[in-house]
């Protein structure tokens, strides 16, 4: 019996990690944080900065990094705090506007990952943050709900490219019925 519940319970615990972990790294670093920082690793000033960054001292760097690092949680936190306080637009803005934020701490943590990890403490947190996503995605219960996951995202493209093809095609009956409607409404205000 109390090994039954032991189960259920180790299993609830990982499917909610999962879930976190799904949720941070499909939607808001696959979907809105990695496009912004390639936008970001793209900027010809900030190839500059990079070229700077790699002369700086590494514990100057550490502390740039851990600041951006703790202002981007607190602001999350913050944002969860109003989200689950009942202020859902003002928690999910404040998240949104952090990400940027995020993907510019991502940025200068990829450029500058050498000079971190000379801190023995802070390359035993990374390394143990590592092992942690490796044994997540090991679990069954990760790599089914990925599977299941891209079948869901394979179906949405699917619809998104029907409607496309049935709406926004050169030759859609809706894009023609637009142009006629267009076409008649501009002639009769030029009369």
């Amino acid at each position: 019996m109390l090994s039954a519940i032991k189960n259920r319970l180790t299993s609830l615990l990982q499917l909610i990690l999962v879930i976190i972990y799904i949720i941070f790294e499909e939607l808001i670093w696959e979907g809105i944080a990695k496009p912004i920082y390639e936008f970001v690793h793209s900027l010809k000033i900030l190839q500059k900065v990079e070229v700077k960054l790699h002369s700086v001292n590494a514990s100057v760097i550490l502390v740039i990094f851990v600041l951006l690092l703790g202002v981007v949680e607190a602001l999350g936190i913050y944002a969860g705090i109003l989200f689950v306080s009942g202020q859902v637009v003002l928690g999910m803005s404040l998240y949104l506007s952090k990400i940027p934020i995020a993907a510019f701490t991502f940025w200068i943590f990829r450029i500058t990952e050498d000079k971190l990890m000379q801190f023995g403490w802070f390359k035993w947190i990374y390394d143990w943050i590592m092992k942690g996503i490796d044994w997540l995605k090991s679990r069954e219960i990760y790599m089914q709900t990925m599977e299941r996951l891209a079948i869901v995202k394979a179906s949405i493209k699917k619809s998104l490219k029907a409607f496309k093809v049935k709406y926004f095609s050169k030759e859609s009956p809706f894009i023609t019925k637009i142009k006629r409607l267009y076409k008649t409404v501009k002639e009769s205000l030029s009369k």
